[in-house]
């Protein structure tokens, strides 16, 4: 049941900054004004409710330990709880669909969806889903379009994790004997496996390029993952696929922006100071203006943390910071009916304390998350 409430005495995120004035939501969303429950939250600031466009920290709730994937829907139960616990209101989780296999393979991804659905009226929190899609899985492309028409997946964003180099070079992948205990081949099938998707490169440009015209069609949300050049945006952007998701290089960055693609970049790496795999730095790219959202990836706390960090940096006020993950991310997704604190939005809120702690979390009207003080004021 959505809440019916006027807040006063709170400072509430606007798109200018943060001003003093109240806050009304009924029916789950934000209205002018209500007659519900006047609820006094001063000392708290209201800003819009997080949208994380790429996160995948809902595996390690799904499959703790290799093989323990019993109960998929009570460990979707279980992220989004977390989810609710760092501010996240809409949350779009990252499912493979990839030849590597495990947490990644086509049966798995299409568990993962049917178990997402059956959830979705338990949460409180909006759970979308994206799939990253291998695009070098020629034989699977016509079964993975049908998933994605099945489940009504939203954003598909193409992947390539074949080794080319080394397999080019005739040298053994990295970390093979690991990816092929998760995948439950052999190192010797699983080479086997990389060696013919490698060896069909070729047809893959023209293959990906009808496929995403197709779901562009269908009003599919695309992207492409790491991009390392201008030349790789290019061709994506020819085959129109819209958003850069986690760009390598500068290069491929400016490229982006320059083609009015949308640019997506990682938390965490904003909170580490670099990337964990030497990519360039979504710090420098926020601050050259290259990046239109932050995600997850694979730490959900990271998201709330890196809007403040910015801010505590000097590099963005507050409004600029935080809309990367709310309205900037919304946008992406074509959700125009959140990401902002205006009348008329859903009722997406996170409320902190003034030692920028999460007290509240409110998705559509209704509590996700609750915890300190705050809660003898709501309740």
């Amino acid at each position: 049941m959505s809440l019916s409430l006027c807040f006063d005495g709170a400072e509430v995120l606007r798109p200018d900054g943060l001003a003093h004035g109240p806050l009304a939501i009924d029916g789950g969303m934000i209205v002018p004004d209500c007659d519900g429950k006047r609820v006094d939250l001063s000392g708290y600031r209201i800003l819009p409710g997080i949208v994380d466009i790429h996160g995948d920290g809902f595996e390690r709730h799904l499959a703790p330990r290799r093989g323990a994937m019993k109960d998929m829907a009570g460990g979707l139960i279980a992220a989004e709880a977390e989810l609710a616990a760092n501010g996240v209101t809409t949350a779009v989780l990252a499912q493979f669909y990839s030849w590597e296999g495990g947490l990644r393979s086509p049966d798995f991804a299409a568990r993962m969806l049917e178990a997402l659905g059956a959830v979705r009226g338990d949460v409180v929190t909006d759970l979308r889903a994206q799939l990253r899609f291998e695009t070098h899985m020629l034989e699977d492309y016509a079964a993975f379009e049908a998933m994605v028409e099945r489940f009504g997946v939203g954003y598909v964003v193409f992947n390539d994790h074949v080794p080319h180099e080394r397999l080019e070079a005739g040298r053994r992948p990295k970390r093979l004997n690991g990816t092929a205990l998760k995948s439950g081949r052999s190192p010797e099938a699983l080479l086997a496996l990389m060696q013919a998707l490698h060896g069909r490169q070729s047809e893959v440009p023209e293959a990906v390029g009808a496929l995403a015209a197709r779901l562009a069609e269908k009003g599919v949300r695309l992207g492409s993952h790491d991009d390392c050049s201008e030349a790789d945006r290019a061709e994506w952007r020819a085959c129109g696929v819209s958003i850069a998701e986690f760009p390598e290089t500068a290069e491929a960055a400016q490229a982006a922006r320059a083609g009015g693609d949308g640019i997506i970049l990682g938390a965490p790496n904003v909170m580490r100071g670099g990337s964990h795999n030497g990519n360039v730095s979504a710090l420098e790219l926020i601050t050259m203006g290259q990046c239109d959202a932050l995600a997850s990836d694979y730490h959900y706390p990271s998201l709330r943390r890196a809007a403040l960090f910015l801010v505590e940096a000097g590099v963005r006020d507050l409004a600029a910071s935080w809309a990367l993950v709310s309205s900037g991310p919304a946008r992406l997704l074509g959700l125009e009916d959140r990401g902002s604190l205006d009348a008329g939005k859903r009722a997406d809120l996170a409320v902190l304390d003034g030692y920028n702690r999460l007290c509240a979390t409110i998705s559509g009207g209704r509590i996700s998350y609750l915890s300190g003080d705050l809660a003898g004021r709501l309740i």
